[in-house]
């Protein structure tokens, strides 16, 4: 795979959008929320591949690849010279709850975030949120001008709406010209508080868009975590599916101090190659939605991330959100960009899953699901 110097955001052309100018005082869109039709003929999927030790792989070819939907093994095409298209990127900052602490840190991010940009053609625009979301600078190439808006960042009120927030900037991003590509960079706490918009509204948000979710997030209180964990339902698969559960007093692979066996990530992501392979499509895909829910309660700014190919980072201080920084601008211009064309595929959500035929020693990061709409209704913009 060739080098590319322009980044390589997923990005899907669709009839239903068109260009438009965003107003600064522009409402949350309340138009029905698109999705990828039955009849479209391409799905994208960035990816990245890594080694264990982090470091970036160039050499892979579309053979090297395997994906599946619902269970379903697709014929994979790898898209060459992507990143030279133009970009839509929308900055979404938690400036209210704990975020207003951390605007200090935020105002020094502008020479970063324009690495992450590039030199292709662009449109950016910044967002806040505290308990709702606005738009803080429109669409601009100018770059001064969000350099402007990200320096003077004022404190919100008490919520922190991160869902609304990602829903709100899709959004916008729907309105850009099909050719641009669409990303969102999210700096937020890791659990949502005060989001209006329902949890299965919000993963087919992000799951129906071409638009990648790269999040730097800092640790959200153990109280909020602990009040929106106690909101999750019974819903998530347990060891009568034959894999292992998330309880410590049932799961072999968890210890109780915490110090040993799985991390949490690993456990999540054995859990879900286990269900692939026990479950039939549909159910597959049932699951799939079912913990994309579960995931957001529990930690918004990652799993926004995970489910729409980009990546989730932690940040604790000024140096670690500058490295992280750094990091998705050298990952995002790197990502090989998959393509697979659905026969028909069932509406709502599908599961997909990345592997490599015969590297299985290395990492890869993709996109997990899509949605599928119905013809029918795909047919109204």
């Amino acid at each position: 795979m060739r080098f590319r110097a322009a980044i390589a955001f997923l990005c899907l052309p669709a009839a239903w959008m068109c260009a438009q100018n965003v107003p600064a005082n522009a409402p949350i869109p309340a138009t029905p929320v698109p999705t990828i039709s039955a009849q479209s003929t391409l799905v994208l999927v960035p990816t990245l591949v890594k080694t264990k030790k982090g470091e970036l792989v160039f050499t892979m070819t579309g053979n090297d690849f395997t994906i599946t939907d619902n269970n379903v093994e697709q014929k994979v095409h790898l898209e060459e010279d992507t990143g030279d298209q133009p970009l839509a990127l929308v900055v979404a900052i938690e400036t209210g709850g704990a975020g207003a602490d951390q605007l200090d840190k935020f105002r020094k991010l502008s020479t970063l975030i324009e690495s992450i940009i590039g030199q292709v053609p662009r449109r950016v625009a910044v967002v806040t949120f505290d308990s709702q979301p606005q738009l803080f600078q429109g669409f601009t190439s100018n770059l001064a001008l969000m350099e402007d808006a990200i320096q003077n960042l004022d404190a919100g009120d008490s919520g922190a709406a991160t869902l609304d927030a990602v829903a709100y900037s899709v959004d916008l991003l729907r309105k850009q010209p099909p050719q641009y590509r669409r990303a969102i960079l999210l700096l937020s706490e890791t659990v949502d508080r005060g989001s209006k918009v329902r949890l299965d509204d919000a993963l087919r948000a992000v799951s129906d868009t071409n638009t990648s979710i790269y999040s730097v997030a800092f640790s959200s209180s153990r109280s909020d975590v602990r009040h929106e964990a106690s909101k999750l339902s019974d819903s998530t698969p347990g060891p009568e599916h034959g894999c292992f559960s998330h309880d410590p007093k049932t799961d072999p692979t968890v210890r109780d101090d915490g110090s040993k066996g799985v991390p949490e990530e690993s456990r999540s992501t054995q859990y879900y190659d286990c269900l692939a392979e026990l479950l039939p499509p549909l159910r597959l895909a049932k699951m799939a939605a079912i913990l994309g829910m579960n995931g957001l309660r529990k930690n918004a700014a990652e799993t926004v991330a995970k489910l729409t190919g980009g990546e989730y980072f932690h940040f604790s201080s000024q140096r670690d959100l500058e490295r992280d920084l750094a990091t998705i601008s050298n990952h995002v211009p790197n990502r090989y960009v998959l393509s697979f064309q659905p026969q028909s595929p069932q509406p709502g959500l599908h599961a997909i899953a990345v592997t490599m035929k015969d590297h299985p020693d290395l990492v890869i990061t993709a996109r997990s699901s899509y949605w599928a709409g119905d013809a029918a209704v795909e047919s109204h913009p």
